[in-house]
C-alpha cells in the first residue's frame, strides 16, 4: 500500500522545524494568516524554511491574502508549495507560478467532487473540517465516509487528527497524505516532539498496523 505523506503545519520556530524534520515529516507548514496563534513573520519564516534542508517541502499557508502580501512573502521565503485556505478562486491560486493545494472545508451541503474539479490546476486538494467563520485549525473531524475514493487528484486529510486516530484515518480514507497542527501540540504553536514522532510513525505504519489488528 502507498505510504501516506505527512505535513506538520503551524511550525513557529527553527528548533521545532529541525525536530519535525528529524522525526520524518515530508513537509512543514508556515502560517501567514495574522489571526492564527501559529502565524509567523516573514523573517522567522525564512529562517525556518532554510533550516529544513532541500528535501523537505516548505508550504506557505494563506487565507484570503492579497496578491501583494503573497508576493512579499515569496520574495523572502523559499516556499516550494502554496496552500490556500480561504475563498480563493482557481485563477487567483494559479497566478504565482508555484504549485499549490486548495483547502476545502467539508460543509454539509458541499458537492465534494465538483469542488475538487473546480481546482483542476491544483497539485492536490486538502479536505478539512467545517466550522462557520474558522478557516482551519479547529481540532474537529468530519465524517470520513465523505472522503472521495476515486479522485484522480491527490487528496490530503486534515481536521482533528492526532496520534491516536491517524492510523485509522489513513486506512478509512486511503488519503495521499495527512496534515496536522493542533493535534501534535502542547500549546498553540508549540509542537511536542514526542507527539510529532508518534503521529508520523502511526501515519506511515498505518497499513501494517491495520493488518496486525
Amino acid at each position: 500500500m502507498f505510504t501516506p505523506r505527512v505535513k506538520i503545519c503551524g511550525v513557529t520556530e527553527v528548533a521545532q522545524a529541525r525536530a519535525v524534520v528529524t522525526a520524518g515529516a515530508d513537509a512543514i507548514g508556515l502560517v501567514f494568516y495574522p489571526k492564527s496563534p501559529r502565524a509567523v513573520d516573514i523573517e522567522s519564516a525564512r529562517q525556518i524554511a532554510l533550516a529544513c534542508g532541500p528535501f523537505v517541502t516548505t508550504v506557505g499557508l494563506f487565507v484570503n491574502a492579497s496578491v501583494e502580501q503573497i508576493e512579499t512573502v515569496l520574495n523572502r521565503v523559499p516556499l516550494q508549495l502554496l496552500q490556500f485556505h480561504g475563498d480563493e478562486t482557481r485563477e487567483f491560486c494559479e497566478q504565482f507560478d508555484r504549485p499549490y493545494i486548495k483547502a476545502l472545508r467539508m460543509r454539509p451541503e458541499l458537492d465534494v467532487s465538483a469542488a475538487i474539479d473546480a481546482y483542476s490546476g491544483a497539485c492536490g486538494v486538502l479536505l478539512d473540517a467545517y466550522r462557520p467563520g474558522v478557516p482551519g485549525g479547529t481540532g474537529d473531524t468530519f465524517d470520513w465516509a465523505r472522503f472521495p475514493q476515486k479522485s484522480t487528484t491527490p487528496l490530503v486529510l486534515a481536521g482533528g487528527l492526532q496520534p491516536a486516530n491517524v492510523a485509522q484515518a489513513v486506512i478509512r480514507t486511503g488519503c495521499y497524505g495527512v496534515d496536522v497542527s493542533g493535534g501534535v501540540e502542547s500549546a498553540p504553536g508549540q509542537k511536542s516532539p514526542e507527539l510529532v514522532q508518534q503521529f508520523i510513525e502511526n501515519a506511515k505504519q498505518a497499513y501494517a498496523k491495520g493488518e496486525r489488528e
